[in-house]
């Protein structure tokens, strides 16, 4: 499993200080999620990220007015190896983007659109979101184990992590219900919950959905690369008895 420093897009992230940790920070490696970015938006940080260090863009979180070249700029220049987007019951997918891309998208399970197995097996997999299903289990448990049965039967490619605060964060705006989950770290111990998961669900492709400076996420990564290898070692140490 790999875990990934995030450049997001939503309303409580800094994009112009995230490119600006990107050069202090010599990072080379991020995801990119462009959710709030329009097509304009989205050329101008396309024009930033080729004057900065970064390298490879393995994981993309795509908006649904994307054209399929810009899938395909990502691809070849920034080797891009994995796409997730939202179910089409809550925005359009380009047929494009299938027809040239399935097998490297992934569809993320969301509060207001819970997995599907027939939209499932269009796509190429599950994008994990780790703080959604967790929010799902604190709150409605029947959703939570349908979830997990669906979750069970298809390949996890990607990983969607964010934190779970110790009360509600928010109210969601559609459902008019209280939420646990938040994409603002403010104690590493707010991703402990990650801790309860079984191995297979970590990909390759951890993101760090979280609005936090870059430098703070590089932190998160390493505490819960603390944790996770203790658990293996246990693990481990329990298989060799």
């Amino acid at each position: 499993m790999k875990f990934i420093p995030t450049i997001t897009t939503t309303s409580g992230s800094n994009l112009k200080e995230k490119m600006r940790e990107v050069e202090l920070l010599k990072i080379e490696e991020v995801a990119l999620f462009l959710t709030c970015l329009g097509k304009e938006q989205r050329k101008n940080l396309y024009e930033m990220i080729k004057r900065s260090p970064i390298k490879r863009i393995p994981f993309v979180h795509l908006r649904s007015d994307m054209d399929v070249s810009e899938l395909e700029f990502l691809a070849k220049e920034y080797d891009t190896k994995i796409f997730c987007t939202h179910s089409e019951r809550l925005f359009p997918v380009d047929n494009e983007w299938l027809v040239k891309y399935r097998e490297l998208i992934c569809i993320e399970n969301t509060y207001d659109a819970p997995l599907d197995e027939g939209e499932i097996k269009k796509f190429g997999g599950i994008c994990l979101d780790f703080a959604h299903l967790e929010n799902l289990r604190l709150l409605e448990t029947e959703k939570y184990k349908k979830e997990v049965e669906v979750l069970n039967k298809f390949p996890i490619k990607c990983n969607h992590i964010s934190v779970i605060k110790k009360d509600f964060s928010y109210v969601d705006s559609k459902t008019r219900k209280l939420q646990y989950d938040s994409h603002h770290l403010e104690d590493v111990s707010e991703l402990d919950y990650l801790k309860n998961y079984p191995v297979q669900y970590f990909s390759d492709y951890c993101a760090m959905e979280l609005d936090n400076k870059l430098s703070e996420q590089l932190e998160a990564i390493e505490y819960i690369k603390e944790f996770m290898g203790s658990r293996d070692k246990l693990i481990n140490k329990m298989m060799e008895q």
